[in-house]
């Protein structure tokens, strides 16, 4: 500041009365220290209204590290609970798959093609009815051209069960499931996946509508619920189509391959013992080749979030790095905000230090200033990274809240910031001599 700021008629420092120097060795009373303290705010708060483009930029720096901080806990944490649930919802507690083995020896590979491989002709054998077995879903997929009148698409192809929804926890928004009915019936009729649905039909209601599948008319009767993207089955039911496994084998693959078979169990405890059921079952049907592994979905699951998880931390790493980053250059803001302060307010500190004004009085002042050019940064912050979180609340399954140690972090960052970079020129302030100041 100036020496013709302090001859203006505004507010300045100056304005307040200085401490006597007969009473700087004695302690003030609670409510004198507070009125000294808001003093130093609203000087501070004076200070950066004067130089509003130079403060508007430190605050912006500030501002854009805590709201990165703020919007990235709380989106983060919103993506955990959302994908969390969508694993919660799989249903693959208590279930095992049977799925062709690859071979991976020349041993292996001449065993295994002596056998027909796992076959719709399996099923007769396979699915025989057991007291521990809940239900036994019976899978094919093909990757194949689907054609409707105005576009065409890649899609993958399922031939599945009745049961293969409902247990598989697959709903259907629009229409009707596939039945028994179609299952004995062989019709051609096909639920279509959520994300294939908008690609298709761009967002009308398909329900009734005629797709070709390898020039074979299928009616489509109804379209799935979106679901999580969380595994390769769960994409490809989202961007394929559903159809009667009967039907799938009659018109779409004359080989009869089948892609899996997953047994659900009424006890998870069951698991080893199914488990080699189903093995000796598949051997008896193959003339006692072993050409398939049993695999056990839940603990798949399992593995899979994990990965989610690390993948999600990582993401953690580089993004609070950003945050940082931006904070970081936020503080180097407020040292230079600081250090032209000084060097503005010279005659000014010479001034308070010759009417009584201590060392420890100039440093805490400097100090100050800082914190609140930080604290109205971080307020920003904290206002834009919560507007923007109640708006995409919508989007995930719990609400998007503002993730508490988030918003404690990104002040805690900002405000130590602050008082690291403000140091340096609190430091140079308190230290400058009466005389120095006013030469």
């Amino acid at each position: 500041m100036s020496e013709n700021v302090l001859r203006s008629p505004g507010p300045s420092i100056l304005d307040t009365e200085a401490p006597a120097p007969a009473l700087s060795g004695h302690r003030f009373s609670l409510a004198t220290r507070l009125g000294m303290l808001w003093e130093i705010v609203r000087t501070g708060l004076t200070e950066l209204w004067s130089h509003k483009l130079r403060s508007m930029l430190t605050l912006t720096l500030l501002m854009l590290g805590v709201f990165a901080l703020v919007v990235m806990t709380s989106v983060l944490d919103g993506v955990v609970d959302k994908i969390g649930t969508s694993f919660s919802g799989m249903s693959w507690d208590g279930t095992v798959m049977i799925a062709p083995k690859a071979p991976e020896t020349f041993e292996e590979q001449k065993r295994f093609a002596m056998s027909p491989g796992l076959r719709y002709e399996d099923l007769s054998r396979l699915t025989t009815p057991h007291p521990k077995v809940m239900a036994f879903l019976p899978k094919a997929t093909k990757q194949m051209n689907v054609r409707v009148a105005a576009a065409s698409e890649r899609v993958f192809v399922h031939g599945v069960s009745p049961a293969y929804s409902p247990i598989m926890n697959r709903p259907v928004v629009l229409g009707r499931g596939l039945t028994e009915d179609d299952q004995r019936r062989r019709s051609a009729v096909a639920v279509i996946g959520g994300t294939m649905s908008n690609k298709l039909f761009g967002g009308a209601d398909p329900v009734g509508r005629t797709v070709q599948l390898q020039g074979q008319a299928f009616l489509i009767v109804g379209v799935l619920a979106p679901i999580g993207i969380i595994s390769d089955d769960t994409w490809m039911d989202a961007n394929g189509m559903l159809v009667p496994l009967e039907a799938y084998m009659d018109r779409l693959d004359p080989t009869h391959k089948l892609s899996q078979v997953a047994v659900k169990l009424n006890a998870k405890r069951d698991m080893t013992e199914v488990s080699a059921l189903m093995l000796g079952r598949v051997k008896q049907a193959h003339h006692g080749i072993e050409d398939v592994e049993m695999v056990d979905l839940d603990q798949e699951l399992a593995k899979s979030y994990q990965q989610f998880l690390a993948q999600i931390f990582g993401w953690r790493v580089v993004l609070l790095s950003l945050a940082g980053t931006v904070l970081l250059v936020g503080g180097v803001g407020v040292l230079s905000v600081m250090l032209i302060s000084f060097s503005d307010r010279r005659f000014e500190i010479g001034l308070r230090k010759s009417l009584g004004a201590s060392d420890h009085e100039i440093f805490i002042q400097f100090l100050l200033e800082a914190v609140v050019l930080a604290a109205l940064g971080a307020l920003g912050g904290t206002v834009f990274g919560s507007l923007l979180c109640k708006a995409l609340s919508a989007n995930f399954p719990y609400g998007l809240v503002v993730n508490p140690f988030g918003l404690l972090m990104a002040w805690i960052v900002a405000l130590t910031l602050s008082v690291v970079f403000g140091l340096y020129p609190a430091l140079k302030a308190s230290r400058l001599s009466p005389m120095e100041a006013m030469r």
